[in-house]
């Protein structure tokens, strides 16, 4: 069975990371689409400070619920096994981990057209997962 991870920001791109799943993935394959959202401030859990960031956030968690139900039933609809995954936390990190924890095959990831000057300060979530990862990649740019 061959495993592949999806990893979604919710960008243009994502139509055409789940259409690369589709032609990657067997009926035997399991597709997991995954969305590594901002990590929370730390008082959020703790039931302190504004009502309507802890209001935003909440809002702002479910919607990326909902778009990546949304691409499990696409991929589903397709034929495909799908599951969804939301979690929070240090991008880069967090998808290394779940690559390890899922055994994935193949990551499937998305580049955003960021300069270069952008790049070299900030960097690239892609960047960084290509220098670490130790599986096939699939990098698609936007």
């Amino acid at each position: 069975m061959k495993t592949i991870l999806i990893a979604v920001d919710f960008s243009d791109v994502t139509a055409k990371l789940l259409d690369a799943a589709t032609a990657m993935a067997d009926a035997e394959s399991k597709v997991y689409i995954i969305h590594v959202a901002a990590p929370e401030p730390d008082f959020i859990g703790l039931g302190v400070g504004p009502e309507y960031i802890r209001q935003d956030r909440a809002q702002a968690l479910r919607e990326e619920h909902r778009w990546l139900g949304s691409y499990k039933a696409t991929l589903e609809k397709r034929g495909l096994n799908a599951e969804a995954l939301l979690i929070s936390g240090s991008t880069v990190e967090l998808l290394l981990e779940e690559v390890k924890k899922l055994k994935a095959d193949l990551l499937i990831i998305g580049k955003k057209g960021h300069s270069k000057l952008f790049e070299v300060i900030i960097g690239s979530v892609a960047k960084e997962i290509i220098h670490k990862i130790k599986i096939p990649t699939l990098l698609i740019p936007e």
